[in-house]
């Protein structure tokens, strides 16, 4: 899981809030939407956390598959009432098995891909996408491109990350991050200061963060071949530094 209880519950509770403001402007949702309605549906989302990106694109009546090891994450997501054409799955993405159902679009939005550490998980979950994709289906993704200024340092002092407000109150997020080199992971060290006592806590998560060629081997070695790689959900043209956004086809 990309989460341990006891710290799942609270960026469950905290996430809505907390990525409106530090994900509000970067178009994903739309660029997400866009791709869901070229492809009819159904869609498959791993990592599907809340919904912020499933919902919308079940709003447009397209039939969708959320899929999350998080089960706080989907917990949070059922509380919105999700419409019937929308299931769900508390399951990892690298181990997921929906039988014979094939989907001409699978997504993994906002960095899912990520939380897989090493190399071996990578694979068995682009295997699992492969196999759920229809013969002429797309698998849509982004992670973000290391900044080589910001991914020399080992260590990151705790900064204000974030200020959100919540139905109960104001709630800030600190964050502090040290990096493993040699595995290329980023362990991001979270601490919620909330007006509500029990919505403060701290906790950890972990990314692995891959440079582009490096991500277009992972995908070529699993059987994908490129169709584009974009530098914002804009579409703009790639550049090192920002976003990773890559549509890929089975070859």
């Amino acid at each position: 899981m990309a989460y341990e209880d006891p710290y799942a519950h609270l960026v469950a509770r905290h996430y809505d809030a907390i990525y409106a403001v530090l994900r509000g402007g970067s178009r994903d949702v739309a660029f997400y939407r866009e791709l869901a309605r070229e492809s009819g549906g159904p869609v498959l989302e791993l990592g599907c956390g809340t919904g912020r990106i499933l919902l919308a694109i079940a709003s447009d009546g397209i039939a969708c598959v959320g899929v999350d090891a998080s089960r706080a994450m989907l917990d949070a997501l059922r509380g919105k009432q999700p419409p019937p054409h929308v299931e769900l799955f508390e399951a990892a993405m690298e181990s997921l098995d929906l039988g014979a159902r094939r989907f001409p679009l699978v997504t993994i939005p906002f960095r899912a891909f990520s939380h897989l550490l090493d190399a071996e998980a990578q694979l068995a979950a682009l295997a699992n996408v492969r196999r759920h994709l229809t013969s002429d289906g797309r698998l849509a993704l982004d992670v973000f491109d290391p900044r080589l200024d910001r991914t020399a340092l080992v260590e990151e002092p705790e900064a204000l990350a974030v200020r959100a407000k919540t139905p109960r109150g104001e709630v800030a997020r600190y964050d502090r991050v040290t990096r493993d080199h040699a595995r290329q992971v980023l362990t991001l060290h979270t601490r919620f200061v909330a007006d509500a006592p029990e919505d403060s806590g701290e906790g950890v998560i972990q990314l692995r963060w891959f440079y582009r060629y490096e991500l277009e081997h992972l995908l070529a070695r699993a059987g994908f071949a490129i169709e584009a790689i974009y530098g914002g959900f804009d579409r703009r043209a790639w550049a090192p530094g920002g976003e990773t956004i890559v549509v890929a086809r089975v070859r």
